[in-house]
């Protein structure tokens, strides 16, 4: 057991002191059951779900200062969530190093979504413990934060249908957008995109395609209405 420890360790550049901790964050309840051992990951899992969810939050209240709490939350609980962290155990192969019962072995435990994400918050938790919290942070930011600001900045929050439902609100008729300037080589293309209301122009907004330059004018637009 220690050697997968050891061997996860050194893969991914992890440092650890206590290796005993990360021997508990790999093994399974399924093999602890087995061997009639009292530790298991859940309790590791259970404080690394609220390290991350820590994590998440300083990070999109940092990097997002105009997004409302309710938006941050809901941007949070969509990263933090079976499928994001799968995808994190994964890029670690995790699922390599996971110490399982004979049951789970043989059912594919090992690239399971929610062992391998059960585990990854187990992981997290070990490193708390063991590193403190500067270090547990580096290391969930280094791995997910690609994902937590495509999540933030992509489609989750759609500032056109936002604007959309504001201006119906108060007139029948709606807004229209119109790219007003486009730049750059053919494989790396910036857009300006406009939009607009009764033939005035609301707000501008720039992007790498010609949707996420609509997205970004409608959120302008949106913090012009809230002034």
């Amino acid at each position: 057991m220690f050697d997968r420890a050891t061997a996860f360790a050194q893969t991914n550049q992890i440092t650890v002191n206590d290796l005993n901790l990360l021997v508990t964050a790999l093994t399974h309840p399924s093999y602890a059951q087995e061997q009639g051992m009292m530790e298991n990951n859940q309790r590791l899992e259970f404080l690394g779900d609220a390290v991350l969810n820590l994590v998440v939050a300083n990070h999109l209240y940092i990097a997002y200062p105009n997004r409302p709490e309710g938006v941050l939350t809901k941007i949070r609980a969509k990263v933090v969530c079976e499928r994001y962290l799968a995808k994190f155990a994964r890029a670690l192969n995790l699922g390599d190093y996971l110490i399982l019962g004979r049951g789970e072995e043989n059912s594919g435990g090992r690239n399971r979504n929610s062992i391998l994400a059960d585990a990854l918050e187990a992981v997290i938790g070990a490193l708390f413990l063991d590193q403190g919290l500067q270090y547990t942070e580096s290391f969930v930011l280094k791995n997910m934060q690609k994902d937590i600001d495509a999540v933030a900045d992509g489609d989750f929050y759609d500032f056109k249908s936002r604007l959309q439902e504001l201006v119906q609100s108060i007139s029948r008729e709606n807004v229209t957008y119109h790219i007003l300037e486009e730049s750059g080589p053919p494989h790396d293309r910036t857009f300006v995109a406009g939009v607009s209301f009764q033939s005035r122009l609301l707000a501008t907004g720039t992007g790498k395609t010609k949707k996420e330059a609509e997205q970004r004018a409608a959120e302008q637009a949106l913090k012009e209405f809230n002034k």
